[in-house]
């Protein structure tokens, strides 16, 4: 969440830059947009009036301006965020509550991963050569099945996790293909961290309300009927934002999907992708289990869904504020000592953990996380986009290379999904958890390492 994107104790973003110095230098905006300029004129198109253009293409307006069809995005991405941050977590705790098995609830995640990985792989050609708009409804529609399921098989849940991690696996990949696809070619090098910025902002706020909201619905019904409620009034968000999207544009296709572009650029000794696939992988290894773990392990500590509400609200405040002043004042040549930084806390916040774990420890990590995690993933996930803007024949291939990027991070998912399988089935001791948090907590440490070369690109790289 892309999670995709789900929220559990860290926020997850699709991006991140700040405004002001762009990826691609100091100089003037020329340099910015070219590929995509040159690209237009030998097409025959008016760039100052196409409202198709891809990323770079303004003339008219700011650098760093959103246009309409980018708040359009940013809406759409809120109202999906929303939906899940209703139910996301209260999933794992509906099902942790049917049975009390951790091995399950890393099944269902585990499921949720490959499904999402082969779904993004397979929908390359859908994206790339028919109407990306319609993947994005898809994902939202699909997600809004999901919360049927839920809603119809109640209690036997816990007995098809398979299904159910498939259904959201499915949904999430139709969505945030289509959405960073999307994403790439209405912002620029310049706004690309603003927008990312903005998407925190919003997400932290809904992440502010969402699950307060939820916790109280669930402890004020008797039995499961809060579930219930939350997971219907979640699939009629999602319904919603199906609505909302058909306010964006479809945008052009060009060119044909090619199927083994990914393989063949990490076989290439020369392509910059060999070491951004391995740190993608070792950002997906934490994104992987904390995404369900940590609010799974607020409702044992507290046996209190409202807790989880309570966490969320606290930890998502903090996140409103640190998205704003990164997203804001983070420049591109201070990505590599930013990203450091948010690394070391990232892993700092854990340690707590081998002294207590408590709703105390626990808060004491979301609130550390929500501060630093911002310097993390801003400069990660826009230096990555800025590198499929680098030139020509790379921007002609972005709907590969989206799909290159989120393979590398379920990769790294399910590689620290099927470890914390592994672990939980042997013991589920404290200490054990403990020490597992910490090594797949600390992976974020090797994403620094593979990237901080990579962290300003530039336009002749």
């Amino acid at each position: 969440m892309q999670l995709d994107r789900q929220r559990t104790g860290e926020m997850a973003v699709t991006g991140g830059e700040a405004g002001g110095v762009g990826p691609f230098g100091t100089k003037s905006k020329e340099k910015q947009g070219r590929y995509f300029r040159d690209r237009d004129r030998d097409q025959g198109r008016d760039t100052d009036n196409d409202s198709s253009r891809p990323a770079g293409g303004s003339s008219n307006q700011s650098s760093q301006a959103f246009d309409s069809q980018t708040w359009l995005l940013l809406i759409v991405n809120t109202l999906f965020g929303a939906a899940n941050a209703l139910s996301g977590t209260f999933v794992n705790v509906y099902l942790w509550k049917a049975k009390n098995d951790f091995a399950l609830i890393g099944w269902f995640a585990f499921f949720h991963q490959v499904s999402m990985a082969l779904t993004f792989w397979l929908a390359g050609k859908w994206v790339k050569e028919g109407n990306k708009m319609n993947s994005l409804r898809l994902g939202v529609a699909v997600a809004a099945l999901f919360y049927m399921i839920v809603l119809l098989l109640q209690q036997q849940a816990v007995e098809y996790v398979w299904l159910l991690g498939l259904v959201q696996g499915m949904s999430s990949g139709f969505f945030w293909l289509a959405f960073n696809v999307v994403y790439f070619e209405v912002t620029s090098a310049d706004n690309r961290d603003r927008f990312n910025g903005w998407a925190g902002l919003l997400g932290s706020s809904i992440g502010m309300v969402a699950p307060w909201i939820s916790g109280w619905l669930i402890t004020r019904l008797p039995g499961t009927n809060g579930y219930r409620l939350i997971f219907a009034i979640s699939l009629a968000v999602f319904v919603v934002g199906v609505v909302v999207s058909f306010f964006l544009k479809k945008r052009k296709v060009a060119g044909t999907y090619e199927w083994a572009h990914g393989y063949r650029t990490l076989k290439d000794p020369e392509s910059p992708w060999r070491t951004v696939f391995a740190a993608l992988i070792a950002q997906g290894v934490r994104e992987g289990v904390f995404a369900f773990l940590i609010g799974l392990m607020i409702y044992i500590a507290t046996s209190n869904e409202m807790q989880i509400g309570n966490f969320s609200l606290i930890t998502s405040a903090v996140a409103l504020v640190s998205f704003y002043v990164v997203g804001k004042w983070l420049k591109p040549p201070h990505r590599k000592g930013g990203m450091l930084i948010g690394v070391v806390f990232m892993i700092a916040v854990i340690l707590p953990f081998f002294w207590q774990v408590s709703f105390t420890t626990l808060l004491l990590f979301g609130i550390g996380t929500s501060l630093f995690i911002p310097l993390y993933t801003i400069p990660m996930t826009s230096s990555v986009f800025d590198i499929i803007g680098r030139d020509r024949d790379s921007s002609e291939h972005r709907v590969e290379y989206v799909v290159l990027r989120e393979l590398g991070l379920n990769v790294g998912r399910i590689a620290g999904t099927l470890v914390f399988i592994l672990v939980v089935s042997w013991t589920t001791a404290p200490q054990a958890i403990n020490w597992l948090l910490l090594g797949i907590g600390s992976s974020p440490l090797l994403a620094w390492l593979f990237m901080r070369n990579k962290l300003v690109v530039r336009s002749n790289q």
